[in-house]
């Protein structure tokens, strides 16, 4: 379908009805997936009191994302993004009506709950990219920054409700209830995304397959430098960051002495906070860079762990709890924007499924890492540590600046149809293609770096070997070659160049000579019966 036009403003986005009714579901989806997280966390404190086993809740609800989140990143490029994602419902529905039922017949055990928060979590995986790629389908595209915020919106005031819910009902009512209140939300999700009228995938025969698509976005991930910026500047501070969510449960039983209720208004807390950062944030906007809101949020994070090593009162750890929330919506939406940004349309879900590996990576290995630290030291003393750890690191990375993401990345389809005696099948490859310039010796080193430039480019649309040759009897003559694995990948390589790449090549052409456009030849590899391949 094609987004009506904007009418401008943040909240633009939830005039459009689609956009609206699943953003609302969505909001009503993850505050049942809160209620269930804070049940399950808290079960786990009354199952064993062990600060690395109750730091596993966690692990187990992030690595599975860790490790699949790029093939689901593939899936949601490639299948019926409406489809796949009411499979996932019905899959993370399954899991909590598991956990109702054994929780209702008093047989859940750590091993239990841990295998079914990482069945929750490969769901989670499964739907995290196809989320976030379908806001380009809901929305006009000058509303999509405004999308993206108003869903991480939508998550912190389920993160601000879904706790708090969650741990009255669980002190109320207790477990069953509570994991019942999530599968109820998932009813509600499906039901939007089985009226969401979307329109059905066009035929296309150059189509990617699973393994292909695979290797495409791992191409376009490894020679993608802004993006490399973003995945490294995630990894550290979610590293860091991610002993306050690791060991909060202790913080709440240990050091604050409350109950479920009472973990449940903390987490509801750090919601709030969020909230209020994202209605403060266009202003924040205003006055400070990326870097700049980066940095102070691992700032605030910080001080706020070392504000609970202290064991504050109750009423005060609420407070606290606040600007974390604040500081960690900063963040998030920060470095999501960012990775948004860099990415073009054909790779989103593949791009923001990477983006979501490393940030579920480091999350999963610090919730481990400080799991065991917390045995040596103690939950204050691991909490400080954290905390020295993420100035250092805050410090350190505010150096090494996020991409600014102005290039314009919509296609430019402006290569021309390649030249073809016969039609060529899709499969056949790989493909070699050569560019012949004629360049000036007094402009070769010129253009030599800019064609430099040029090989990331060729290796993010789908090259997997490019070089510069020079003729030997004709120094000025120079070839630049690339290869691709079939024909048919050529072929989208046309589809995906974008109008900064058209910039970045039109600069390289300003220094071919010739008294003609540069010569473009595709050769085919032979394989004949019996012939080495």
């Amino acid at each position: 379908m094609s987004a009506a036009k904007s009418s401008g403003g943040s909240f633009a986005p939830l005039r459009q009805p689609v956009f609206a009714v699943l953003w609302t579901a969505t909001v009503l989806g993850n505050t049942g997936s809160f209620m269930r997280d804070v049940a399950s966390s808290w079960l786990m404190t009354d199952l064993s009191a062990a600060p690395a086993t109750v730091a596993m809740v966690q692990a187990a609800g992030t690595l599975p994302i860790f490790l699949l989140a790029i093939p689901a990143g593939v899936l949601s490029d490639i299948l019926d993004r409406r489809k796949f994602l009411i499979a996932v419902q019905l899959l993370l529905a399954t899991v909590s009506i598991s956990l109702m039922v054994l929780s209702y017949m008093g047989m859940l055990s750590v091993s239990a709950l841990i295998g079914l928060t990482f069945l929750g979590g490969i769901g989670a995986a499964l739907m995290g990219p196809t989320w976030q790629a379908i806001v380009p389908e809901l929305v006009a595209r000058e509303d999509v920054k405004s999308a993206v915020a108003l869903n991480s919106l939508g998550i912190n005031i389920a993160r601000s409700i879904g706790p708090a819910a969650g741990g009255l009902l669980l002190a109320a009512f207790g477990a069953a209830l509570t994991y019942g209140a999530d599968v109820a939300s998932y009813i509600v999700v499906i039901a939007a995304l089985v009226w969401w009228p979307r329109a059905k995938d066009a035929d296309d025969a150059l189509s990617e397959n699973f393994f292909g698509g695979f290797r495409a976005g791992l191409r376009y991930t490894r020679a993608s430098k802004p993006l490399h910026v973003v995945l490294l500047r995630a990894a550290i501070f979610f590293a860091f960051a991610s002993a306050v969510w690791a060991l909060l449960p202790l913080v709440a039983r240990q050091l604050l002495g409350g109950d479920a209720g009472f973990y449940g208004l903390l987490l509801g807390s750090v919601g709030a906070g969020a909230i209020g950062g994202a209605l403060v944030m266009p202003r924040l906007r205003q006055r400070f860079d990326s870097d700049g809101l980066l940095l102070g949020s691992a700032l605030v994070t910080a001080l706020v762990m070392a504000a609970l090593s202290l064991a504050p009162p109750q009423w005060l750890a609420v407070v606290v709890l606040l600007f974390l929330g604040a500081a960690w919506i900063t963040a998030l939406t920060t470095l999501n924007g960012a990775a948004q940004a860099v990415l073009p349309n054909w790779v989103r879900g593949r791009g923001l499924a990477v983006y979501l590996t490393v940030f579920n990576g480091a999350m999963t290995a610090g919730s481990l890492g400080w799991g065991a630290v917390g045995e040596a030291a103690g939950v204050p003393g691991t909490l400080l540590v954290g905390a020295a750890g993420l100035l250092v690191a805050g410090f350190i990375m505010h150096r090494i600046k996020l991409p600014s993401g102005e290039a314009d990345l919509v296609s430019s389809n402006h290569w021309p149809e390649p030249l073809v005696a016969q039609p060529v099948a899709n499969d056949r490859g790989p493909v070699l293609i050569l560019i012949d310039y004629r360049v000036e010796k007094h402009n070769r080193a010129k253009f030599l770096h800019a064609l430099d430039d040029m090989s990331s480019e060729r290796r993010r649309d789908g090259a997997y070997g490019w070089g510069v040759t020079e003729d030997s009897a004709d120094p000025e003559k120079i070839t630049e070659w690339f290869m691709v694995e079939s024909w048919a990948e050529h072929l989208r390589q046309h589809k995906r160049v974008s109008n900064a790449d058209a910039d970045l090549q039109s600069k390289v052409l300003a220094f071919h000579s010739g008294p003609d456009k540069p010569v473009v030849r595709h050769l085919l590899s032979i394989n004949k019966p019996g012939m080495a391949v």
